[in-house]
């Protein structure tokens, strides 16, 4: 997983990766906690996918970006998966899942 902390930095993931998983993640929230937990494990288990996170307190510029850009509300934690430059699937709080990201990527 890579942390990512600026707009030109996901842009760039946009234009590069056709398909990757991203993470929106609160670092005082305990159930962000939780979800980020779940995406770490999903993202070890599966080396060979792109998994790519940002913390919401580090970088909110960017955060409310991906919320604007994709018309989705922000939540916290909330899982993207993203196929051509199109989220094709997003989860929060407790439906960020390992069985929910293997469906869905």
């Amino acid at each position: 997983m890579e942390k990512i902390m600026t707009v030109e930095q996901f842009d760039k993931l946009l234009e590069e990766k056709g398909h990757f998983l991203f993470l929106k993640h609160s670092i005082t929230c305990p159930i962000s906690k939780a979800g980020y937990d779940e995406f770490a494990k999903f993202a070890d288990e599966h080396p060979n996918i792109d998994s790519y996170f940002l913390h919401v307190q580090e970088a909110r510029a960017l955060s409310n970006y991906i919320a604007e850009k994709f018309g989705i509300k922000h939540e916290s934690p909330q899982a993207f998966v993203i196929k051509k430059q199109e989220v094709v699937w997003n989860a929060s709080h407790w439906n960020i899942t390992s069985k929910a990201m293997n469906e869905h990527i």
